[in-house]
């Protein structure tokens, strides 16, 4: 059985572990296969309202993409690399950011290349104080390829986001929380803990809410404000036919806790 990504369930709550710790959990691409494997799956598991991922062991969250692996397919040629490694990556990250169900990072350590472009992706992202992150594909000639290069402008703008791509300099997470890559930074030993109480702090809301937010948010994002304004609406209409609104009118209106059913 691939073991390269275990999946275990804590409630409600999906924890996925990138498991390559001898290889400071980079990711070939059966590990990528295997996440994707694994977000389809839990996408259709109606008990499955959060997912947490986070690397094997103390010293990495994920080194990056196996380099040698892609190296092989890069020999093989401009079609083959492009095939095998830089739209396998891109798919894993564009599925994580347009997951319909809130997806946290708990960057346990290093989070260099695709792991940095993992974290970029994820809706949330705790960090541990030992984490260590870097846009580092420059050091071996290429430009980053799981995304890099547009989500981490977005969301450091662009000249800070430029100075780390050119660079390849390393950053800690204190500085990743400026940057707004990470949400919050906490000692080592507290970090799946502290991910999980932000998991849980949504899960007390109405998921189909959760998932109506993170596409407005997503979509919205690529999009001029008029268009985006029009996403937003399209999200409120489809609330507006289930249950979970009413509930929640009805529970505020009776100041009582809502339980919502998520249809």
């Amino acid at each position: 059985m691939d073991n390269t990504v275990i999946l275990e369930m804590r409630g409600k709550i999906a924890l996925l572990t990138l498991n390559r710790p001898e290889k400071l959990n980079a990711l070939n691409y059966e590990t990528n296969d295997r996440l994707l494997s694994l977000l389809d799956q839990l996408e259709q598991d109606e008990t499955t309202h959060a997912i947490v991922l986070t690397g094997a062991g103390d010293r990495a969250f994920s080194a990056g993409g196996d380099i040698h692996e892609f190296t092989k397919s890069i020999k093989r040629g401009t079609d083959e690399a492009v095939k095998e490694f830089c739209r396998r990556g891109q798919r894993m990250t564009a599925r994580l950011e347009a997951y319909p169900k809130p997806v946290i990072a708990a960057v346990n350590g290093i989070a260099f290349g695709g792991g940095c472009e993992i974290t970029e992706a994820v809706h949330l992202a705790v960090s541990s104080d030992r984490a260590v992150f870097a846009k580092p594909e420059i050091n071996i000639g290429i430009p980053p390829t799981f995304g890099g290069t547009q989500r981490l402008p977005r969301l450091a703008g662009r000249k800070r986001a430029l100075e780390l791509l050119l660079t390849g300099d390393t950053f800690g997470p204190d500085r990743a929380h400026e940057l707004g890559l990470v949400n919050k930074v906490v000692p080592h030993k507290d970090l799946l803990p502290a991910a999980f109480e932000l998991a849980e702090r949504i899960l007390r809301h109405s998921p189909l809410a959760a998932a109506r937010i993170i596409t407005a948010v997503t979509r919205g994002l690529n999009m001029a404000i008029g268009e985006g304004l029009t996403v937003e609406q399209e999200q409120f209409a489809r609330m507006c036919a289930t249950q979970d609104i009413i509930e929640g009118l009805d529970a505020w209106i009776a100041r009582r806790t809502p339980c919502y059913a998520g249809n």
